[in-house]
């Protein structure tokens, strides 16, 4: 099995960012990408023309282009579970027979939101969205990101356990105008389906004549769904190879499609797919996501990097850093190989961040002046998604720009608490507007990113076995009479008696 051999990253000489801006007039051009309404810059990172060939390198001995290819060709990529993994499908960019078979889920999903908008299903105003981790982020971030611009419906994503959760949204919509849609890859998580339960009897106590009949299941086991109890016609199937994480673009996504309305929906697909067909067939050194790996991988594999910083200077993308930290962290927080060998080296930094101005008044004082060295991505969009005084959106923008500058200046001072180091990393990505197709392409730029990442670093990015144990034990203490540690005893005696 290959392993990268990270020595010619290690052996790069350090130099400050200014200096590299100094000595390479063409340093922009270079480091920099334009694809489906979206500017990339990576200029201000430590990204050079020779740290590019020996990421090229790695990537060549790693198999990149091979284990990209074999991702949309639809071969068995996740290995560790036995099967492909074939979101690019679901926008067309996969293999022939899954792509059919994605366009005829799509088909049933537009079917029923067809007879929810003719109102065959009764009036409805409200949509309950019921899932967790990938089956409620892509959907919370789609609404929330768009749903300004397409006000059809309320709607309420829900994924935490907690009652409160699942109580705020109830107390906020009419049992009799809801359609309850229940997110599920196996229609068996149980945080999902006692939800599901709490919003069946939301449904027969508000006098719901035919409660099933308002519940929607999303799932890749339709037979368990419909044991539950959901009406066939009302439960939309996607594959069995689309990962969680990787499902907003199958019928998971049904309550942005439903809220946005199909054309939004099409047009979050078909940017994907613009940037699908970029990742495929783009040479490295000018390809997006490609770019973006080698310069995740500098800072881990170089400079020693545990962390990577997201900020939307954009209100719209406030739960993009959410979503980034399971697509990334759940994707390649491994410890083994796909082949199951230990890794000498880190894997994925620690994904966080914050929106706009907002960061700037807590967490940028560790960015310009802490101990710690934090890649920092600033994510924006030229046109604004207000109607304001249009210096609203010219502050935002300034900001975001002046922050990457100063990131990178810094400031020498005679006294050493107002003194900035500078040479602080930061790329900038930078939208000509919020709309289903450039977040459609933005989305898939970040998961082809990830699995760039992945190809080079050996491991598999589509299983999520770390998950696995705390449920385990959590389901283990429901039960009760196993034996844990006297600190989890002790709470679970002064919790439950």
């Amino acid at each position: 099995m290959a392993t990268p051999d990270w020595s010619a990253i290690r052996a790069l000489e350090d130099k400050p960012l200014t200096a590299l801006f100094a000595e390479d007039p063409g340093r922009l051009d270079r480091l920099s990408a334009e694809v489906s309404g979206i500017r990339f810059d990576w200029s201000k990172t430590h990204l050079t023309a020779e740290a590019v060939a020996a990421f090229a390198g790695i990537a060549e001995s790693m198999d990149l282009t091979g284990k990209r290819d074999a991702l949309y060709a639809g071969e068995t990529i996740n290995v560790t579970e036995g099967r492909a993994a074939e979101h690019g499908a679901e926008r067309g960019e996969g293999a022939p027979e899954s792509v059919v078979q994605a366009r005829m889920f799509h088909a049933r999903m537009r079917g029923l939101i067809d007879a929810i908008e003719a109102e065959a299903l009764g009036p409805v105003r409200h949509i309950l969205h019921i899932g967790i981790g990938g089956s409620a982020l892509g959907p919370d971030l789609l609404v929330d990101a768009l749903g300004r611009d397409y006000d059809r419906y309320d709607v309420a994503i829900v994924s935490n356990v907690d009652g409160v959760a699942i109580e705020d949204a109830m107390d906020r919509f009419d049992p009799q105008a809801t359609i309850v849609a229940i997110a599920s890859k196996t229609f068996t998580t149980t945080e999902t389906l006692l939800n599901a339960q709490s919003a069946l009897s939301w449904l027969q106590a508000g006098g719901v004549e035919d409660p099933y009949g308002r519940m929607v299941a999303l799932t890749a086991a339709p037979d368990k769904a419909v044991e539950w109890g959901i009406d066939e016609t009302r439960v939309l199937p996607f594959s069995e190879s689309v990962g969680g994480r990787y499902s907003l673009w199958s019928s998971i996504g049904f309550p942005a499609a439903l809220a946005l309305g199909w054309d939004a929906f099409e047009e979050l697909l078909e940017g994907a797919a613009e940037m699908d067909r970029h990742f495929r067939f783009t040479e490295l050194s000018k390809n997006a996501p490609v770019l973006a790996a080698f310069a995740d991988l500098y800072y881990t594999q170089k400079r020693g990097c545990e962390t990577r910083a997201v900020f939307a200077y954009d209100q719209r993308l406030k739960l993009l850093p959410s979503y980034l930290q399971q697509l990334e962290m759940e994707s390649n927080g491994k410890r083994v190989t796909a082949e199951g060998e230990p890794i000498d080296g880190p894997t994925a930094p620690i994904t966080w961040g914050g929106v706009g101005t907002d960061a700037q008044h807590a967490v940028f004082q560790l960015l310009h002046q802490g101990t710690h060295l934090v890649p920092v991505e600033f994510v924006a969009s030229i046109e604004a998604g207000d109607a304001q005084d249009p210096d609203h959106h010219r502050q935002l923008l300034v900001n975001a720009f002046a922050q990457g500058a100063a990131l990178m200046a810094g400031r020498g001072h005679a006294d050493a608490a107002r003194a900035y180091p500078g040479d602080r990393p930061s790329s900038t990505l930078l939208l000509d507007r919020v709309d289903p197709r450039t977040l459609g392409a933005l989305i898939a730029f970040y998961e082809a990113r990830t699995f760039a990442n992945a190809a080079m670093l050996g491991i598999n990015p589509f299983d999520q076995f770390g998950v696995e144990l705390g449920k385990e034990m959590a389901k283990a203490a429901d039960r009760g009479g196993q034996d844990f540690d006297a600190s989890t005893s002790d709470l679970i005696a002064r919790a439950f008696g």
